[in-house]
């Protein structure tokens, strides 16, 4: 009856999708909503969006393994990352014609930048997708006990979010996720008062984490310590600015103040509620002693699961695995469009300069087909890899890649096509460097040896004598902003 009332469940989306997929005519509508979605639409589908497989299963997992400290990159770095993209970013990125984030790099830096930068971005997007065809495949596992393995788990999964995101892209997501994030924070919530009443109440739950130290938040004063948390931190904060999931959202608001208010207010709820899953498992570990015990030398993923099927009445199991669902599917059908778009907008039609508006959306379609099966065959081959873990390492690429290209881009004048490209290049390769070389990644943090690396190329190679021609063919510094000059 459980698995009848998930299948009834996704049927239903499905359909929300469709009837959505109505409003797209062109690349615009299935890009970014048309420009269209208000404030509300924003939040949501900024909060949805985020709030996937690696919050509900995976934070809370990390978090019983460790305290606050350990979950610095998700929901901490997570949530500033929206804040600081409708404080910094939205604004600027609005008011620029632009349907993806790399047509930026293209404006202010050129082909190269703008090629270099996507292909940084649709990489990044691997692990993040990955995790949620993994989440579903769990679900669907745990739901059929067992009779659904783990490979037509995810197939199923990926096949109910496809049907919609092909068809609406945004308008789909956009509507879906709005649907999704209510019964997410409904669902979530009934179920955090079930089992606050359960363990003895909210206070015993939260004692219990205190007495385990769960609530520390900062490492031991070491400079090793603070240099790993520092850079765990920033690697989500920084590393998912310059992406295309967080970029659409901006530029579907229908007025810049729904542009900026949106990823801000988005940010804040996302940060409140991602305390909502740690809870839970803190109170399975006091409903479930022995169960848990054995799950904490396994898979942690599968506490919450396990303690919703084995104490809830069958009306609070519908309501958490929707719940799980709506937090998946948001995130996946989102992350499904925004490498898809990327790819045909940045990189496929340089290679077919006349096509047109439709020629292009049909492209943006197949490409969504296309990448939903090959992240379908990643997520099987990379199975065992923990959700949290997959999500936090995807950003990595981005942030020594593509975040400093951006920010110095709308920030500094003097920014060049050479120095972007010096801090491509030698953010990526310093990051890979320390990723391979025997030891240094345990030394000293990759992606922040990467970062650094990144801001080095990009002060020098602007600074230095231009060898590198800038997209207008000149070799001098910017005198202004790249539109004007």
């Amino acid at each position: 009856m459980l698995l009848g009332f998930v299948f009834l469940y996704l049927l239903v989306t499905i359909g929300i999708g469709l009837w959505a997929a109505r409003r797209v005519k062109n690349t615009a509508d299935y890009a970014i909503a048309g420009r269209h979605l208000p404030l509300i639409m924003i939040i949501t589908t900024t909060f949805a969006t985020w709030f996937g497989s690696e919050t509900v299963l995976g934070i809370g997992a990390k978090f019983v393994q460790g305290n606050l400290g350990t979950v610095v990159e998700d929901p901490f770095g997570a949530a500033f990352c929206l804040i600081f993209v409708g404080l910094f970013f939205a604004g600027k990125l609005y008011k620029q014609t632009l349907l993806t984030i790399s047509d930026y790099y293209r404006q202010r830096f050129g082909k190269t930048v703008e090629i270099l930068c996507s292909i940084i971005i649709m990489l990044s997007y691997l692990g993040w997708v990955a995790a949620q065809v993994t989440a579903l495949g769990l679900v669907f596992n745990i739901l059929s006990a067992g009779s659904i393995t783990f490979e037509w788990g995810m197939v199923i999964g990926v096949a109910s979010i496809l049907i919609y995101t092909l068809f609406g892209g945004m308008w789909s997501v956009a509507v879906t996720d709005f649907i999704q994030m209510i019964v997410l924070v409904i669902g979530l919530s009934i179920i955090a008062v079930l089992a606050a009443d359960m363990a003895g109440g909210a206070d015993k739950v939260i004692a219990f984490a205190q007495s385990k130290d769960m609530l520390n938040f900062l490492p031991p004063a070491t400079m090793k310590d603070m240099l790993f948390f520092f850079a765990a931190g920033i690697t989500i904060m920084l590393g998912s600015i310059p992406q295309q999931d967080v970029f659409q959202r901006v530029m579907s608001a229908k007025d810049v103040k729904a542009a900026t208010r949106g990823p801000v207010i988005g940010g804040i709820c996302y940060l409140l509620f991602a305390f909502v899953p740690m809870f839970l498992v803190v109170a399975a570990l006091m409903i479930l002693p022995e169960a848990t015990t054995e799950l904490l030398k396994g898979d942690t993923q599968k506490i919450l699961p396990t303690l919703v099927l084995e104490k809830m009445p069958l009306i609070a199991q519908i309501i958490f695995f929707g719940a799980l669902l709506s937090a998946i599917k948001s995130t996946a059908s989102a992350t499904l469009l925004a490498p898809s778009v990327t790819f045909v907008e940045n990189i496929y039609k340089h290679f077919n300069k006349h096509m047109n508006d439709q020629q292009t959306l049909k492209a943006m379609r197949v490409t969504v087909l296309l990448f939903s099966i090959f992240v379908l065959g990643y997520a099987m081959a990379s199975r065992g890899t923990k959700i949290y873990d997959m999500v936090s390492g995807a950003y990595q690429v981005t942030l020594v890649g593509a975040f400093i290209p951006l920010v110095f881009g709308l920030y500094w004048k003097r920014a060049t096509t050479q120095g972007a490209i010096a801090s491509i290049v030698l953010g990526i390769g310093t990051w890979l460097l320390f990723m391979i070389a025997p030891g240094w990644g345990e030394v000293f943090p990759q992606q922040l040896a990467g970062i650094l690396a990144a801001f080095t190329g990009m002060i020098v190679g602007s600074l230095m004598p231009q060898k590198v021609a800038n997209h207008t063919g000149h070799v001098h510094h910017f005198a202004g902003s790249p539109e004007r000059s």
